[in-house]
């Protein structure tokens, strides 16, 4: 079977969040399986870009409106990530280093997949199955069916990955232009609340939909930013498949950003030498638990709750704990927590911006990791945490929900809290001082998260599976 994955984000090319890891790692996962799979994204001007060798395949140009535009497609030459790698280039659009934040994203990710699907279009065979991820992308299943221009395409099933349904890219009707000739009949499909929304133009035309977790498909149908009735009423087609980790970039045993490596069979030895390295690093007690947050600064991810959870914290319980943050996003939470910097007495650190090192020594080092997400489709931080035997303290939400067990639940392994408040938050921090008290039952913890299987084994034969319902 032949797999195209067309998608905004794949590490370590160029990775926002956690779509940059799933699209990294499943085409991977899927080639173990014997299957041809291609992934394609757009060509930002990034390290892996001018790292590593690549050889032009095809040019071509197209209209975007009344632009007409040239694009380059390239190819990654060795096989590096373990799948075929191509790149799109389109002067003036996509020639930039970030992935979003820019005030012409509608532009840029119309013209992308109008290269995409123009390119697809003068092969010499089709592919299986085509597989969009997100808003980004989610114009493709449309323009294949619905454009005569690429009528090559339409009998191509797609299936639509939705990593977060917050996101859906919705623009003004005046944007209809950018569409390559289409049929006006099908201007439903299109439309979503008076305006042009891509996600939900892709769960209405791809043959199949899935999300990240179960439990983020059953929220979706009441909490989905203004789609509730379009998943409702296309949940025959809809499915969730849980998201996997890729445990060869993440394995304890080898990982080569850690200064010193932990065995499973035996974590704590190799947990505490790099909880000593970590907080020697940010002048932390190393004698004290480390709990540590690692994700984007934004409201998704409750991060407005830190600063007082750390205030309410010292207060409260007392100063028995250390708190290191690794992130960045909204202005206004960066800056609190930098103010409270000067306020440490050696058990409060933070680290604001991108660092995927950082990331890894955390993990390692850390004793627990917080994560009160007040949307949270999957989740993979917490499954990298008990990877390396950090114990997660996470709200009952999407796929947290599917991949901790509270520890007072029968086989329990981890802190669980219902709401997205300072309370909540605190009160899973005094628990899991109660487990760091008792050294017996804290090892036994750690080995069993750290056996835990949440490798992307299991999740490539699900998505090979719903393939072939439609092959």
């Amino acid at each position: 079977m032949e797999i195209v994955h067309v998608s905004a984000e794949c590490y370590p090319v160029a990775k926002a969040g956690g779509l940059g890891d799933v699209v990294g790692a499943l085409p991977r996962y899927q080639r173990e399986i014997s299957h041809v799979v291609k992934v394609v994204m757009p060509m930002y001007r990034t390290r892996f870009l001018y790292e590593n060798k690549w050889e032009v395949v095809h040019k071509g140009g197209s209209s975007l409106g009344y632009w007409w535009f040239e694009y380059t497609v390239i190819k990654e030459a060795t096989n590096l990530l373990g799948f075929d790698l191509y790149l799109v280039d389109i002067a003036g659009l996509l020639d930039r280093e970030k992935v979003y934040g820019y005030d012409d994203d509608a532009e840029r990710f119309m013209a992308f997949q109008i290269a995409v699907i123009d390119w697809m279009a003068k092969w010499q065979h089709i592919p299986d199955i085509v597989h969009v991820h997100d808003h980004h992308t989610g114009m493709i299943p449309f323009m294949m069916q619905h454009c005569p221009s690429y009528q090559s395409l339409s009998g191509i099933p797609t299936v639509l990955t939705i990593h977060n349904a917050q996101y859906q890219g919705a623009m003004s009707w005046d944007k209809s232009i950018y569409i390559p000739g289409w049929d006006s009949w099908k201007r439903g499909l299109l439309e979503w609340e008076g305006n042009i929304n891509p996600l939900a133009c892709a769960i209405k035309t791809a043959y199949k939909v899935t999300t990240v977790s179960q439990n983020y498909l059953r929220e979706l149908r009441s909490m989905s930013n203004g789609l509730e009735p379009l998943f409702e009423y296309e949940k025959g087609k809809c499915s969730g498949i849980l998201n996997g980790i890729d445990t060869d970039v993440w394995n304890p045993a080898t990982d080569p950003y850690l200064q010193h490596h932990i065995k499973p069979s035996d974590p704590g030895k190799g947990k505490a030498a790099n909880k000593r390295y970590l907080c020697d690093t940010f002048g932390l007690d190393p004698e004290k638990p480390l709990f540590v947050f690692i994700g984007r600064l934004v409201g998704e991810k409750a991060a407005d709750l830190l600063p007082q959870v750390i205030v309410d914290g010292f207060q409260f319980i007392g100063r028995r704990m250390n708190f290191l943050i690794l992130g960045s996003g909204d202005p206004e939470v960066e800056g609190k927590l930098e103010v409270m910097k000067p306020l440490s007495a050696g058990d409060y650190g933070v680290y604001i911006g991108y660092n995927e090192s950082l990331a890894h020594r955390m993990y390692a080092g850390a004793d627990f990791l917080l994560m009160p997400s007040r949307v949270e489709p999957c989740g993979l931080n917490q499954m990298y945490a008990m990877r390396y035997g950090t114990i997660p303290i996470v709200r009952k939400t999407g796929g947290l929900q599917d991949t901790v067990v509270d520890l007072d639940e029968p086989g329990g392994y981890g802190i669980t809290h219902l709401h997205a408040s300072v309370g909540d938050i605190t009160h899973g921090i005094y628990r899991a001082l109660q487990l760091y008290g008792d050294p017996v039952r804290m090892k036994a913890v750690r080995k069993k998260i750290m056996k835990l299987d949440f490798s992307w084994h299991a999740s490539a034969k699900h998505y090979i599976d719903l393939y072939r319902t439609l092959t």
